[in-house]
């Protein structure tokens, strides 16, 4: 027998010892063996799991969740510490033993592009009464990805990346990572000045290593005579230009494009028209549109999008973290006021050591001091929920770490409450709703900034940091500013592209 073979002989007897009769429920299966023989048997179980999880991605554009956390690609450990996350947010761990059933059926079916969130089929069919079987409860619930409701898979769509700083090196790697099956968005092209000295060895370099996001996961390769960078088998031209009026992106192939700004150069309609050349269809910054751009907060008005719209704004990243939890608790209690303070990790724009800045204090060193500055994410919360009336003042502070930072929301809301009605809502919009691709919730009590590099949330509720006084809350939000900001940027090109796949089983609303 070869391993693949054993590995499926373990998962189906751990199938034969936790799918029950019609009758009953599933639940975790009680092994009576050591801790250390325990582990080894999850292993394998979620090494088994991964082969499914590859193939549903790769060959049926189905990616494969845990509570908003994508297994896709993951190791066996990285999909058993998912797994044992859900006591954060759900209250108790969630089992591979329990899970493997869901993957099992899910892998039978005839489905077409989607998100499927094992946590939720799990967590719904432990709160179902009818007496269905894992079979019967999964088909009912993925039923809008089966059969006729399925969405026929669309061909790829092309994204130009204008500018490759720490967002446009981000980004690039998520959407390298979420070509997938190639039917989804693919990256085409990245435009840079062209700086002095072996320029596409040293941007291929940044792609592969990152000081704060670590190694890029796969293989990166340098094509110098034909000006291209090889991903993960994805062709990426880099084109050299400083003047975004002089490129015609058909000459390389690409064809009805976004085109994702992350220079912040340009950030009104007229400075970011000038990117509507051959070949580029739409364009959307990464930095708060001015005048009439729309500024998007994803899972909170990127249902407002015209289908004529050349050109939007993903606002800031402190837009994007406060704005969800805003409406969230908006929605529940009424919010008649508030103030947000942001201590926000220093940025490219100031100065590692003290020099001259256009900014009264942003000249001073980024490393050796706190350095006030202004946010704009207050006034942004107009663009993105106008129907809140309520005014939301902001200030900020740079300190001196590389990546993540905190939001520290006050507010003052339209009835009295508790901090643990506070906490139950926020842990349930976490879980089930609309937003819980953008509101995390954790209860550790030691969590420090460099916990949270890499979430790919909007921001993360500190439910042992939050106060609730009366009709006074402060929320303590964290958010990392560079890789969670620029997961939304790429829901919101999803979004636009039409390769947004609806997520199984449905938020509730």
């Amino acid at each position: 027998m070869n391993h693949q073979s054993g590995l499926w002989l373990t998962y189906e007897r751990q199938l034969a010892r936790t799918i029950k009769p019609p009758s009953a429920k599933v639940e975790p299966v009680t092994v009576n063996e050591d801790s250390f023989t325990n582990w080894k048997n999850r292993e394998e179980i979620a090494e088994s799991m991964i082969p499914v999880i590859g193939k549903l991605h790769r060959e049926r554009d189905v990616t494969i969740l845990l509570h908003s956390r994508s297994l896709v690609n993951k190791s066996v450990v990285s999909i058993l510490k998912t797994h044992r996350f859900a006591r954060q947010i759900a209250g108790e761990e969630l089992s591979v033993t329990e899970t493997l059933p869901f993957l099992k059926t899910l892998a039978a079916l005839d489905l077409g592009p989607s998100q499927i969130d094992l946590g939720m089929l799990a967590a719904t069919y432990r709160a179902d009464d009818r007496g269905l079987t894992v079979e019967e409860f999964t088909a009912e619930a993925v039923a809008g990805a089966t059969g006729a409701n399925k969405i026929e898979r669309r061909e790829g769509r092309d994204v130009v990346l204008y500018g490759f700083g720490r967002i446009g090196r981000l980004l690039a790697r998520l959407l390298i990572e979420k070509a997938g099956s190639g039917n989804g968005l693919r990256l085409r092209a990245i435009v840079v000045r062209k700086g002095a000295g072996q320029d596409l060895v040293k941007r291929a370099s940044l792609l592969r290593r990152d000081s704060i996001h670590g190694q890029f996961h796969g293989t990166i390769t340098v094509d110098e005579e034909n000006s291209t960078i090889v991903a993960n088998g994805n062709e990426i031209k880099v084109i050299y230009s400083d003047d975004p009026t002089a490129v015609d992106y058909t000459a390389y192939g690409i064809r009805d494009a976004i085109l994702i700004d992350n220079t912040g150069r340009w950030r009104d309609r007229e400075g970011l028209s000038k990117h509507l050349r051959p070949g580029i269809a739409k364009v959307v910054l990464t930095a708060p549109g001015k005048g009439d751009v729309p500024n998007i907060v994803h899972g909170v008005n990127h249902d407002t999008i015209k289908p004529d719209e050349q050109i939007l704004s993903c606002a800031s990243c402190t837009t994007n973290a406060i704005v969800p939890p805003l409406k969230a608790m908006a929605d529940e209690f009424g919010v008649l006021g508030g103030h947000v303070e942001t201590v926000h990790s220093y940025t490219n724009d100031q100065n590692l050591l003290d020099n001259y800045h256009k900014s009264d204090r942003r000249g001073r060193s980024a490393a050796l001091n706190m350095v006030i500055t202004e946010t704009g994410a207050a006034s942004a919360v107009a663009k993105a929920l106008p129907d809140l009336k309520a005014k939301i003042t902001g200030s900020s502070i740079r300190v001196p770490v590389p990546d993540v930072s905190i939001a520290i929301l006050s507010l003052r809301l339209g009835r009295e409450t508790t901090r643990e009605e506070v906490l139950d809502h926020l842990r349930e919009v976490s879980l089930t709703s609309p937003l819980k691709r953008q509101i995390d919730f954790i209860t550790a009590p030691d969590a420090v900034s460099n916990d949270f590099v890499g979430s790919r949330h909007a921001s993360i509720v500190d439910a042992g940091a939050t106060k609730v006084e009366g009709d006074n809350a402060i929320l303590y939000l964290w958010y990392d500013n560079e890789f969670g900001y620029s997961c939304q940027v790429v829901r919101v090109v999803q979004h636009v592209s039409g390769v947004e796949y609806p997520t199984f089983p449905a938020p509730v609303a």
